[in-house]
């Protein structure tokens, strides 16, 4: 997912190493025709979403990616991949841009179940990152946060409010990392 994110940066003015690399993606997706996304019958409807952002990890321009997925029981239904439009200056900050994008996301979800009467109790959001967790527990608003002010505000409303719970996951169970970094063969086989 990631390739396919960078290979659509260039779209606009593509080169021949952009060609190489769609290339190999379609070679890898052709080799692999029996992995897919199975939809099974089933009353488990909770939300559950992981997100994470890869801190300055675009080597032009020294912008974050956040990532994100959205699973609905135990079915994926939603998944992001986007350069944050901004340089942030610490991790703290990416990951919070990034934890706005997905509760953003499930937020959105949460409502259109509502208008079916389906969904009511708080959503669990997992990520990797103690402090991203800690500033939305947090009352105090820092003065090295303020320029994730909104967004801050944002999580740590619906944190507080129940909507959301966030919890720490441990780096090697992190779903979203794949929609934030390269792909690293020996950790998902």
């Amino acid at each position: 997912m990631f390739s396919v994110c960078v290979c659509a940066r260039f779209q606009v003015r593509p080169k021949e190493v952009h060609l190489q690399a769609v290339k190999r993606i379609s070679r890898y997706l052709k080799g692999t025709p029996n992995l897919g996304i199975r939809f099974y019958r089933s009353q488990n409807f909770s939300l559950l979403g992981y997100y994470d952002a890869d801190y300055a990890g675009d080597n032009w321009e020294r912008k974050s990616t956040s990532g994100g997925c959205h699973f609905l029981g135990r079915y994926l239904v939603s998944w992001t991949s986007k350069r944050q439009s901004t340089i942030a200056l610490s991790t703290g900050e990416a990951e919070c841009v990034a934890a706005g994008q997905c509760l953003t996301q499930l937020l959105w979800i949460k409502h259109q179940l509502e208008d079916y009467d389906i969904y009511e109790s708080s959503i669990p959001v997992l990520c990797d990152n103690t402090p991203a967790i800690n500033i939305s527990k947090n009352p105090v608003l820092h003065s090295r946060t303020k320029n994730i002010e909104i967004k801050h505000h944002f999580i740590r409303n619906h944190v507080q409010k129940g909507t959301f719970e966030l919890i720490y996951v441990k780096t090697e169970e992190q779903l979203a990392d794949i929609f934030t970094k390269p792909f690293q063969e020996d950790r998902y086989v």
